[in-house]
């Protein structure tokens, strides 16, 4: 995750196309897809931890080219 404080804002950069994700106090002013992965033996990057941020729109881009769909089910609580 790349990220840079500026005074009181601290801006979360998408990782795709590095738009800034802004947060004022700990508060998420958009959302964005947060993942992060831990890689295990038998593959090409064992041991290492990725970590990255895909804003909204690059995160449509990206599924709309999925061979399967993503799921998608709705919530009824938020916790």
């Amino acid at each position: 995750m790349k990220s840079k404080k500026i005074s009181n804002t601290t801006l979360i950069l998408c990782n795709v196309c590095g738009k800034e994700i802004k947060l004022n106090n700990g508060i998420l002013k958009e959302d964005v897809f947060e993942a992060s992965k831990e890689w295990g033996f038998f593959s090409n990057r064992d041991l290492e931890v990725h970590h990255f941020n895909i804003c909204e729109s690059c995160y449509e881009n990206m599924i709309e080219n999925f061979k399967i769909p993503v799921t998608i089910m709705d919530k009824r609580e938020v916790l």
